[in-house]
């Protein structure tokens, strides 16, 4: 009898105990999904507000915000990141997936990289292809641009980065591009060591219908440089986020900006405009599908199509047809060229092409994708350039916009011309903000403050060997309330004899030395023939200098910044044949010093076709931005 009842007892004790261990399953699998819906605060300044995400990692606005209120919506919108949210796979397979790919979700620079060998330098290595490799194009353009920058190396025992040959950019099963056997590849590396010290670039992750962040092979403690990235996921400090580019993307210069400089007028035909698919299948926005609620055809145009993929008949709706036929109706680089506001929300993943699209055309983006981690914000504040709103406040995106002064819709186009510009142009400008970054971690002392990425001339221009104190450049004086010198230094290349005082080199010394601006003359001689004599030169008021260059043929000597003689915050960089007066010289100082104090004339003044460049901390602009 005793034997039975301690058997029952048994018994009992682990059935308790089997479902508290069911119960301890449930809590790990909420805990593990951290992400909370952004909270949505306004504040006024002038005559216009700002909606964005209270976040950490976020710049936060000085003074405290106020709650907005939620309109009641009629409407379901998809709640949080589609990567967590699948009807297709279980809450244990979404919890197998997300601890297999990022094992090392805490990793930071102090714990999962190799200060010790970048103490030579940031040097980037990239392994030598194996045959028989395929690699797409646009992985090519990667590679292409990091072994032309300053950054490369091709000896792996001087390398602070390592890059993959294999190309991991499309990791859709589904994709020609796909790769095989990645994983074995990379683990099979002699230097992998768990990623660490390692940079992955990654475009497209998991594949129809539940496209999560499945990359077929673990990250481990490498750096993960990835498209439509989620801020549940995301290694702040580690990771990038980079923007969703087409193959078509070019490698280098990219195209310029939509706007000519004289587009000042911040009104444009449309206030808020889409075009694009709409997802019957799979997962994909719900945004999308509910934009029908806001569009009135007429200053609000938000276009979108199901006529794509093979069997899209076998799923339409009773909308397809009518929303087919108005999508047809419009030109959408029309639409772009010609809307103040974008609308941005995400597609089957949490980045979109519309992102590079609205910014080159300069309109302002106008983000709906909870939980995307914007391309580089660890360093670009996208409030400047950006607004960032709530896909589960759809039906408030035309009041928002709507309460955005004309003043503050032209400095965001502004920003965003400069941000394309400076950071987004080529697939060369992308991958190297993404390695001045990483080099900004890994030489912290002198790394670039968010002054220096978010104005001109961007990040890429202000390289930390020279300076990371803004005050230490002229362009960044009206941002910090500083008064630039009243005079500049010209500086005069010259390359043929002194042959005469009618040598043209002559005459523009003189035209340039009458000007109540120029403190003094520097002429570079990079002539082959010896150095004429002091009494050769012409008389001026100014101090003449002229230094003999040691490579007598390379042009780029006129860029050396020669500290020890140059101490004007101007320099006016000129050939020996330009041909110039002294009233064209004191209009080109009018301006350079009125869109340093008053930018407002910037609007103007860059509409003369007739001003010649002027060299500003030794970095040469054709053309002033004002912001």
């Amino acid at each position: 009898m005793q034997a039975k009842k301690r058997y029952l007892l048994v018994s009992v004790v682990a059935g308790l105990l089997f479902l508290i261990y069911l119960w301890g399953l449930q809590i790990g699998e909420f805990q593990q999904q951290p992400y909370h819906y952004p909270q949505i605060h306004q504040y006024h300044q002038q005559d216009y507000q700002y909606y964005y995400y209270q976040r950490k990692d976020v710049y936060q606005p000085r003074s405290l915000p106020q709650r907005l209120p939620s309109r009641p919506t009629v409407f379901s919108l998809q709640e949080d990141s589609p990567q967590l949210h699948h009807q297709h796979t279980s809450p244990h397979e979404r919890r197998a997936i997300r601890d297999n790919i990022y094992k090392n979700k805490r990793c930071r620079m102090e714990t999962c990289f190799d200060f010790s060998r970048c103490q030579s330098g940031f040097r980037v290595y990239i392994y030598p292809p194996q045959r028989g490799d395929e690699i797409s194009e646009t992985y090519q353009k990667i590679l292409s641009s990091i072994r032309e920058s300053r950054f490369h190396t091709a000896d792996p025992s001087r390398a602070c980065l390592f890059v993959l040959a294999v190309d991991t950019l499309d990791r859709d099963q589904l994709s020609a591009q796909y790769v095989q056997n990645v994983r074995a590849r990379i683990h099979s590396l002699p230097t992998w060591n768990d990623g660490r010290n390692h940079l992955i670039f990654n475009l497209y992750s998991g594949t129809w219908p539940d496209y999560t962040e499945d990359l077929g092979f673990e990250v481990g403690q490498s750096i993960l440089a990835k498209a439509s990235a989620d801020v549940a996921n995301f290694r702040p400090n580690f990771d990038i986020s980079i923007p969703l580019f087409s193959k078509d993307h070019p490698l280098k210069g990219g195209s310029a900006g939509y706007p000519a400089r004289s587009d000042a007028s911040p009104s444009r035909k449309y206030q808020l405009v889409f075009k694009g698919k709409r997802y019957l299948t799979g997962i994909g926005s719900e945004t999308r599908n509910a934009l029908y609620h806001i569009h009135n055809g007429e200053d609000i145009i938000l276009l979108t199509t199901c006529k794509h993929g093979k069997d899209w008949e076998k799923h339409k709706d009773s909308r397809c047809d009518r929303d087919n036929q108005d999508y047809s109706k419009f030109d959408y680089q029309e639409l772009l060229h010609n809307s103040s506001f974008c609308l941005v929300p995400r597609g089957r993943r949490l980045g979109s092409f519309r992102f590079l699209e609205a910014l080159q055309a300069a309109c302002i983006p106008v983000i709906l994708s909870n939980g995307w981690e914007p391309p580089f914000s660890e360093v670009i504040d996208w409030r400047k350039g950006a607004v960032i709103g709530d896909e589960r406040l759809l039906l408030q995106v035309p009041s928002i916009t709507r309460s955005v002064g004309c003043d503050r819709i032209l400095a965001l186009r502004q920003q965003t011309q400069f941000l394309w510009d400076a950071y987004f142009s080529s697939v060369a400008k992308i991958v190297l903000t993404t390695l001045e970054i990483i080099q900004d971690r890994v030489e912290s002392h002198v790394s670039r403050n968010h002054l220096l990425w978010n104005f001109l001339p961007g990040g890429l221009f202000a390289f930390p060997q020279y300076s990371t104190d803004p005050a230490q450049f002229p362009f960044y004086y009206s941002i910090l309330g500083k008064s630039p010198s009243q005079q500049f230094t010209a500086v005069v290349h010259t390359v043929t004899p002194l042959q005469a005082q009618i040598s043209p080199v002559v005459k523009l010394i003189i035209a340039v030395a009458k000007s109540k601006f120029c403190a003094q003359v520097v002429v570079l001689w990079n002539c082959d023939k010896p150095l004429p004599p002091r009494n050769k030169w012409p008389s001026t008021s100014v101090p003449l200098t002229v230094i003999e260059g040691q490579t007598k043929v390379m042009m780029s000597g006129r860029f050396f910044p020669h500290n020890d003689i140059i101490t004007t915050d101007a320099v006016l960089s000129l050939d020996e044949d330009s041909v110039l007066s002294t009233n064209e010289v004191k209009f080109k100082q009018l301006k350079f010093f009125l869109c340093l104090n008053l930018p407002e004339c910037c609007a103007v003044l860059n509409q003369r076709s007739d001003v010649l460049s002027i060299d500003i901390g030794h970095i040469i602009y054709h053309d002033i931005y004002c912001y």
